[in-house]
């Protein structure tokens, strides 16, 4: 209600649900003017490039690692699902400066490769989806794997065969989560990213509110629900599969 309200009634008339005064040109100065004359489809064009390819990266590695660790046994293996654990418990904060510094010698520190790339190899929010995907690769009987064997396939054939078409309601929650996380990301940006046209989304509404200047709250409203447009298609299209993969999560079959 309040995208919908001119900007000087935002804060004096607050506590009116409805608004006086229907002002729908909040969407357009929102999305074309953005900032700095950046228009805002640029900002939710990064924040879906990152999310989109952050998000891809997780799957990847978590499913890998989550098979490698609820189907095949190796040397260390409760020692390294132990570090996986620490490292889903750790806060972010922890780990904040060192990676920063690793990033800058890699000369990665002003753009969105940090952002993308740890992704790739289970870093950042994929001891998350390694544990969800474990699990739910646990419930699957054993059996489909010995039968497999006996018909010749290898361990990469039964993963991509038997185990990865089983799991897609893990897969399809674990893509939900880290999406979300991503999209929401503000302190990563904030960190790697420092020209205005790299930004996401999360760092332009912040950077609609100045509190050195004039806020145009009705704008901010209006490009804060934007904002919250493709996370609810998301949950809407797939709810039925974050569902069943939280639900049968643990489950034996």
């Amino acid at each position: 209600m309040s995208s919908l309200k001119p900007s000087i009634d935002v804060m004096s008339k607050s506590y009116e649900l409805i608004p006086s005064t229907w002002d729908f040109t909040n969407y357009y100065k929102g999305w074309v003017n953005g900032i700095s004359n950046i228009p805002f489809s640029t900002f939710t064009w990064n924040s879906l490039y990152i999310s989109v390819l952050a998000t891809l990266g997780t799957i990847i590695s978590s499913c890998l690692a989550a098979y490698a660790f609820a189907r095949c046994k190796f040397k260390l293996r409760g020692f390294w699902f132990a570090c996986m654990l620490i490292s889903m418990m750790m806060p972010i904060q922890v780990v904040m400066i060192p990676q920063y510094v690793m990033f800058q010698q890699f000369g990665w520190a002003q753009s969105s490769l940090p952002l993308i790339v740890p992704a790739f190899f289970a870093a950042s929010y994929g001891p998350f989806s390694i544990f969800l995907m474990m699990q739910f690769m646990q419930g699957i009987p054993r059996d489909l794997d010995e039968a497999a064997t006996i018909d010749g396939c290898g361990k990469y054939s039964i993963f991509f065969r038997i185990i990865m078409p089983l799991v897609k309601p893990a897969i399809a929650s674990a893509a939900i989560f880290a999406f979300y996380w991503k999209w929401d990301d503000f302190i990563g940006p904030l960190l790697y990213l420092n020209k205005p046209q790299n930004y996401t989304i999360s760092m332009a509404l912040r950077m609609m509110s100045d509190k050195d200047a004039i806020t145009d709250w009705g704008v901010m409203f209006a490009m804060s629900t934007v904002s919250l447009i493709p996370t609810l298609i998301i949950f809407f299209c797939f709810q039925r599969y974050l569902v069943e993969g939280i639900s049968t999560t643990g489950l034996k079959g």
